[in-house]
C-alpha cells in the first residue's frame, strides 16, 4: 500500500483541509553496481583530500561555496539550519490562474493529493468547484527544510499537486546562438499547408499506455539472457539518414507513409476501410460486362 510522503493542510482562506501526498510517478529505470573486473567485489568510493590524497573522517567534512577559483567560505550545518523556512504543514493557496497560462516547462515532480476521513466533504467541495471553474490553485508548502511553489488542479475528482520551478531557473533562451539560424528563414505557403496536414494526418488521443521504454525492456532482456548463460542479439544499425534536400517532397512523403500507416494499423476503423472495399467492388472485367448487357438486349 502506498505510504504518504508529507501530510498537513490546505488552506484556503479561513479553511483547513487536512490532505497527505502520494506520489503520482514512479519512475523505472536498471540501476548498475561498480565492480571489480577481476574479482567481481564492489567498489566503495572513498573522500579523500585533493592535496594530500589522504582519506578525509566524514566528521572532519565541512560545506564550502568556490566564490572564485579554488578559494572557498565554509558554512556550518547550524548556520544552514538557521536559513531553513519556517517549519510549516499547510499548502498555502495565493491565487488561481488558467492552466493554459502554465507553460509546462514550470512543472516539476507530481503527487497526488488525498483527504483523510474527516476532510473528504471540504476536500470534494475544493476539487469541483476548481474543476468547475477550469482554474489552478498556485500555492507554496515546505518539505524536508525546503519551500515549493506548486500548482494545484482537479482531475477527474481528485486533487493533483505538481512542483514548480522558479521564474530564475528557466534557462534564457535568448543566449542560444542556434536561433539566430532562423531569422533569414522563409516558410513556403505549400511547405506549411503540408506540415499542417502532417501534423493532422498523426493526430490521435493522447494514450500514455501506448509508449514504452524500449531502451529499458532491451537492458532487461539482456540481463536476463546473461543470467542465464546466454546472449541477445544486437540490434541492426540502419545506417546514416540521408539528408533532407526538398522539404516539400518530403513533407508529401511522409504524409502519404503516415495515412498509409494509419490504414494498415489494427485499430483502423470500419468506416476507414470502406471506401477501400466499395472501389475494389466495382471493379469488374469490361469484356463480361458488355456481354452481359448483350444478353439483356437481345
Amino acid at each position: 500500500m502506498p505510504r504518504p510522503i508529507w501530510s498537513g493542510a490546505i488552506s484556503f482562506g479561513l479553511i483547513s483541509i487536512p490532505i497527505r501526498l502520494f506520489p503520482a510517478v514512479r519512475k523505472k529505470s536498471v540501476s548498475f553496481n561498480q565492480l571489480d573486473g577481476e574479482t567481481g567485489a564492489r567498489i566503495k568510493m572513498k573522500r579523500v583530500s585533493a592535496d594530500t590524497g589522504e582519506e578525509v573522517a566524514f566528521g572532519d567534512i565541512v560545506k564550502g561555496y568556490e566564490i572564485t577559483k579554488g578559494n572557498y567560505v565554509t558554512i556550518t550545518d547550524d548556520e544552514m539550519s538557521s536559513l531553513d523556512p519556517k517549519k510549516s504543514r499547510t499548502i498555502d493557496i495565493a491565487e488561481f490562474v488558467q492552466l493554459s497560462e502554465i507553460d509546462p516547462l514550470y512543472f516539476d515532480s507530481a503527487y497526488v493529493v488525498a483527504p483523510d476521513e474527516l476532510s473528504a466533504k471540504a476536500y470534494a467541495v475544493l476539487e469541483q468547484a476548481m474543476e468547475s471553474a477550469g482554474m489552478v490553485a498556485i500555492a507554496t508548502f515546505v518539505m524536508r527544510t525546503k519551500q515549493y511553489q506548486c500548482a494545484l488542479r482537479a482531475a477527474g475528482g481528485k486533487l493533483l499537486l505538481s512542483t514548480m520551478v522558479y521564474g530564475d531557473e528557466v534557462a534564457d533562451f535568448t543566449e542560444i546562438e542556434a536561433f539566430e539560424y532562423l531569422e533569414d528563414v522563409e516558410v513556403k505557403p505549400a511547405e506549411l499547408a503540408m506540415a499542417e496536414q502532417l501534423i493532422e494526418s498523426l493526430t490521435e488521443s493522447f494514450d500514455p499506455m501506448k509508449y514504452e521504454d524500449t531502451y529499458r525492456e532491451r537492458v532487461m532482456e539482456l540481463l536476463e539472457a546473461k543470467a542465464e548463460g546466454s546472449e541477445l542479439a544486437p540490434i541492426e544499425d540502419d545506417g546514416p539518414t540521408a539528408d533532407v534536400i526538398d522539404l516539400a517532397a518530403a513533407l508529401e512523403a511522409s504524409v502519404a507513409a503516415a495515412k498509409a500507416a494509419r490504414e494498415r494499423h489494427p485499430t483502423a476503423t470500419v468506416e476507414d476501410e470502406a471506401p477501400v472495399k466499395k472501389k475494389a467492388a466495382k471493379k469488374k472485367p469490361a469484356k463480361k460486362a458488355a456481354a452481359k448487357k448483350a444478353r439483356k438486349t437481345a
